[in-house]
């Protein structure tokens, strides 16, 4: 015996679909089809869209922010340099200013230096002339008390002692110049 033939004395197939199944079947897939497409995927459509949107609203912020904040850096940056630039011209100023601050220093020292110099050589030479003066007066009268002794006869007259004195040194005075500077 055939198989086709056992088959066919079996009855219908049980592994082909009825013909009533099959419309069926088309039926509701068709109005599942429909009612998918008119309520869900609008809704589907609108929250892709609306997640696009965000998508692209939060990239756009993104780069306005990206670029506020590369404005804000260039920014800082400038004032950085500007800040770097102006500490730099105080340091300068205040080098410069060290510099005439010293040198007016220097200055007042060599001034008073200066001064202290003068002044030192001014009372030097007053007190050589109160030296001389006291050594004329010394001199004198050592000389008049000797004269006095020499001659035999006293000097105490003022007048007689002052010209006696005078004439002494006078003469003191002239040797030194007159013998020059071999002598010494």
């Amino acid at each position: 015996m055939n198989p086709t033939i056992l088959a066919a004395e079996a009855g219908p197939n049980p592994l082909a679909p009825h013909l009533v199944e099959i419309i069926l079947s088309l039926v509701v897939f068709g109005l599942l089809f429909l009612a998918v497409k008119k309520w869900i995927v609008p809704s589907f459509e609108t929250t892709f869209a609306d997640r696009t949107a965000a998508i692209e609203g939060g990239l756009q912020a993104a780069e306005t922010k990206q670029a506020e904040a590369d404005a804000k850096l260039a920014e800082l940056e400038k004032q950085l340099g500007d800040a770097r630039h102006e500490a730099a011209r105080i340091r300068e100023e205040a080098r410069e200013q060290g510099a005439a601050i010293v040198a007016e220093m220097r200055e007042q020292a060599q001034s008073e230096a200066s001064r202290i110099v003068e002044h030192a050589h001014t009372q030097i030479e007053a007190e050589r002339q109160q030296a001389v003066t006291s050594l004329r007066a010394e001199v004198g009268s050592l000389a008049t008390s000797l004269a006095g002794r020499i001659v035999g006869e006293s000097l105490d007259d003022e007048a007689r002692q002052s010209r006696v004195v005078e004439r002494f040194l006078a003469d003191l005075e002239s040797q030194p110049s007159a013998s020059g500077n071999g002598a010494r």
